[in-house]
């Protein structure tokens, strides 16, 4: 039995450009099933010294809509490669993508800062293009306000924008989130750095004309030290005015731990946390299970085991009840497996050992 062309194409569309290349070379039917449009819907390009691409196919890179680009910075060829391909899928003009992801593969050269990836990105977005989603968490390089600004003003029409990258610094302050704000009024989903995040900020996500947020990621790093910590009542009020709002947090291991109480505020709407600061995390265990019970759905803690924290995670897991995934990078109990094994009836995959192995941790999955 022959599935239709229309079918094979939907099922090429998740293939990576490499896996295309290999589809379009095995028969007729196949070949003609890369014509359709839908085929290149969604389409993972990869530009390293290992991968070649197929100059026959710039012709379908104009026909994607959603691209993952993942570049190697190590050599210039490989740059200037990611370069093209983003040169063609936008070689329209008139925005076809709606979703770009750019990650960033090995080790950039000494004093590289990404100037021309970021650079040519900007070039290649036009006034009025229909992008809806950047993504930029793969990319390492310190993204400045005006690069931010920029993309804002080319893309009005974002409704999902990660910045929350994993630099060594933040570069965004937060007159540019406000900024952006202003210049994507569709936006409903961001990824920051909680560094850039302000008093002002919060005022103007309170604003009656903000379109209703859904989704914020925030990165805690040492930025923070620097920064007026957000009060427990603007994120109260920040939760009523957009009751559907979920937060994710990611407290990274630069963060001192002096501020990381200031950062895990009640009134937050947590769906997900990483606790990946390596310090003594027993009194903020506790907090997690007491202040986001109704939202938790994803835990990540890397700390020091103890038999306190063990009774800690006991605790949590008969209140956090809603949880999906829990993942402790040291040795626990069997208690605490057989705790949220019965408490925590969504679970779905767990990293939780009782004994010490080899990295990296397998987790394991139960549906």
């Amino acid at each position: 039995m022959e599935l239709p062309e229309e079918i094979l194409a939907y099922i090429f569309s998740f293939l990576p450009l490499r896996d295309k290349y290999n589809a379009f070379t095995v028969c007729k039917t196949w070949s003609n099933t890369m014509t359709y449009p839908s085929a290149w819907t969604q389409t993972e390009v990869r530009c390293d010294s290992e991968t070649s691409i197929p100059q026959n196919f710039s012709t379908f890179l104009p026909l994607v809509r959603h691209l993952k680009l993942s570049v190697s910075v190590t050599e210039a060829a490989s740059r200037e490669t990611g370069l093209w391909v983003l040169r063609q899928a936008f070689s329209e003009g008139d925005g076809r993508i709606q979703v770009l992801c750019v990650n960033c593969l090995g080790n950039p050269p000494l004093f590289y800062a990404g100037q021309d990836l970021l650079q040519g990105l900007v070039d290649v977005l036009t006034g009025g293009s229909s992008l809806m989603e950047l993504d930029l968490r793969g990319v390492p390089f310190t993204l400045s306000d005006a690069f931010v600004k920029s993309v804002a003003a080319l893309c009005p029409a974002l409704r999902c924008l990660f910045i929350n990258n994993n630099s060594l610094v933040c570069g965004v302050v937060a007159e540019t989130v406000r900024e952006v704000l202003k210049l994507c009024p569709a936006l409903n989903t961001i990824g920051l750095f909680q560094a850039s995040l302000s008093q002002d900020v919060f005022q103007d996500l309170l604003s009656p004309q903000q379109s209703a947020l859904k989704r914020l990621e925030l990165r805690c790093e040492r930025s923070l030290k620097y920064a007026t910590p957000i009060r427990d009542q603007m994120w109260a009020e920040v939760r009523r005015r957009h009751p559907a709002l979920v937060v994710d947090l990611e407290l990274d291991h630069t963060l001192p731990e002096l501020h990381v109480p200031a950062v895990l505020q009640p009134s937050i709407p947590v769906r997900q946390l990483r606790l990946l600061t390596w310090t003594w995390l027993l009194d903020e265990v506790r907090l997690v299970g007491q202040s986001y019970a109704n939202t938790l759905e994803a835990l990540e803690v890397q700390t020091t085991p103890s038999p306190e924290l063990n009774d800690a995670l006991v605790a949590l897991a008969t209140r956090c009840t809603r949880l999906q995934e829990v993942h402790c990078y040291c040795v626990v109990s069997p208690e605490v497996i057989t705790a949220f094994r019965t408490h925590c009836p969504d679970l779905r995959r767990y990293t939780l050992k009782t004994r010490k192995e080899q990295h990296p941790w397998t987790y394991t999955t139960l549906r």
